[in-house]
């Protein structure tokens, strides 16, 4: 039973923890809660970092969750630019880097994840750069304006969502792109080859240079500036700026050292939770990207990164914190844009779990559908320039549905008559 004397508190400011103290809220709590953020920023949203924000063309307040004031006018107590060091779940107290300990009756672990580091010689020349935080984001909007006025080189390792919006936005300003992926393709664990060489098609029309198989062993320079990245082939590409993009760890440590439990990095990491996204310990739950959810009707366990996931995982372990009943299962969802190029992906196909890819519309022009299915079911469909259909693909991917291929294929087939008949 929930009542006015407890504390809620909230470790993280992102998207996940500021929406699930708005919930919150809008819920009804009346007790207090507690925001507590290692940024000293407001909490915010990530995707900007690196598509509008980054290319220009969004002001900074955009990325805001709320407004500054909005948090004391919800009662909100926020605590900026502090770490949680020690989790007590004996004692139900957090500890901040400055020594203070705040008691909870619930606790929403909503920490995020931090970018994957590149081990090799000359990581830390100044012209090195990770893309996860705004700070990262403000230093790396100026060095791409800087490249593309001075003609200058960006080498990114890694050819998933961050690396390709990051070379768009470079090749915007002007800058030199060269990717290094390890992988046959662009986005390969993601899309597959089939439709992971229409991006590679994509950035090459629009001058970025792409060297596949290979990975860089080295960054040389000299004066503590970057002059060029080696790879494992033997080949050296030059650089002024590199950036690597070779994925995220989800950030566990404080529920590891805590001793709740976590999942095999192998099977994607995180904290383990159930469908209404609690942890090992009845009283702390966890949301957003470091949070491993038992899927009900996927029938596994999926740690999603991407903003749709925080934007609703919040408010469901709000809800779950208040006592309602949550069966967290959504179908997983992201968006990105590159150049011309507005795409949306719902569904879960990792590698392997699919036979067939399908195609509906003019994948030459970029408008069209894909949809992977294994064994005549739809396991995840993207749309590429063509909208208002993702609520129909959800529907067709949530039932199960086994639509003919050849109809899938057929932009005149309309998607609704595709969906099971009740």
């Amino acid at each position: 039973m929930v009542d006015a004397h407890q504390t809620f508190v909230i470790v993280g400011g992102g998207l996940a923890g500021a929406k699930a103290a708005e919930t919150l809220r809008s819920e009804g709590f009346t007790g207090r809660v507690i925001l507590i953020c290692d940024e000293r920023d407001h909490p915010y949203e990530r995707p900007p970092l690196s598509k509008g924000y980054l290319v220009g063309k969004d002001e900074r307040d955009s990325v805001f969750v709320h407004k500054p004031e909005w948090y004391a006018q919800a009662d909100i107590e926020l605590h900026l630019g502090q770490p949680v060091v020690h989790l007590d779940r004996a004692a139900k107290t957090v500890r901040l880097g400055d020594g203070t300990v705040i008691g909870y009756d619930k606790l929403l672990l909503a920490t995020g994840a931090e970018p994957r580091r590149l081990d090799i010689p000359g990581t830390g020349f100044a012209g090195v750069h990770h893309l996860r935080r705004l700070a990262h984001a403000e230093r790396l909007r100026q060095v791409l304006k800087a490249l593309g006025r001075d003609n200058g080189h960006l080498v990114i390792a890694g050819a998933g969502w961050i690396g390709l919006e990051v070379a768009a936005a470079a090749r915007g300003y002007g800058a030199e792109v060269t990717v290094v992926e390890s992988e046959p393709t662009p986005l390969h664990r993601v899309l597959g080859p089939e439709i992971g060489q229409i991006f590679s098609d994509l950035h090459a029309e629009h001058g970025v240079r792409f060297h596949f198989g290979a990975r860089l062993t080295e960054i040389a320079g000299q004066d503590g500036m970057v002059l060029a990245a080696r790879t494992d082939d033997g080949d050296e590409h030059p650089a002024h700026d590199v950036l690597a993009a070779i994925g995220a760890a989800p950030r566990t440590a404080l529920a590891e050292a805590a001793g709740l439990a976590l999942v095999d990095r192998a099977d994607g990491g995180g904290i383990a939770v159930d469908a209404s996204l609690r942890t090992s310990d009845p009283d702390i739950y966890a949301a957003g990207d470091v949070a491993a959810a038992e899927h009900p009707w996927l029938g596994t366990r999926l740690r999603v990164e991407h903003w749709a996931n925080a934007l609703n995982e919040g408010p469901a372990a709000a809800r779950a914190m208040l006592g309602q009943e949550v069966s967290y299962d959504r179908v997983p969802y992201f968006f990105s844009d590159q150049y011309d190029v507005g795409l949306e992906y719902s569904g879960w196909a990792p590698p392997g779990s699919y036979d067939q890819v399908v195609c509906r519309g003019d994948v030459g022009k970029r408008e069209f559908i894909a949809f992977w299915l294994a064994e005549g079911r739809l396991l995840a469909a993207m749309n590429v320039n063509v909208w208002d259909v993702t609520e129909t693909l959800q529907k067709l991917i949530r039932t199960g549905a086994t639509p003919d291929p050849d109809a899938l294929a057929d932009p005149g087939v309309p998607l609704e008559s595709l969906l099971p008949q009740s």
